[in-house]
């Protein structure tokens, strides 16, 4: 769920403050997507909304999340709005608890 190489890659190559305002950024950034994604809206928002959100993704790697929102993404360039959104929230929402938990065993460790 978590590409926790990709995590450590990250944290290296900013710093361990850099790291967590980009966590932080990302937390609250994707919070306010997958909100605007579950109240429903235009298939170009819903585009634009899943390619911001795979590429955040992608970037602290939430890689099954980035996966699901590529498909939400290229379904939504032709037109159609009817994928599984709950799939993407719940992926989210796991992945998330997942990261801060890991996050906090790296801490204490």
């Amino acid at each position: 769920m978590i590409d926790w190489t990709r995590i450590n890659e990250l944290r290296d190559e900013i710093g361990a403050d850099g790291f967590d305002e980009v966590v932080d950024m990302f937390l609250e950034e994707a919070d306010e997507v997958i909100a605007r994604l579950t109240s429903g809206g235009l298939a170009k928002s819903l585009e634009a909304d899943l390619h911001f959100l795979k590429g955040a993704a992608l970037n602290l790697g939430f890689g099954e999340l980035a996966t699901l929102c590529q498909d939400g993404e290229q379904r939504a360039a032709f037109g159609e709005a009817d994928f599984n959104i709950t799939a993407v929230k719940h992926c989210y929402t796991t992945s998330k608890s997942a990261l801060s938990t890991g996050l906090l065993a790296l801490r204490v460790a």
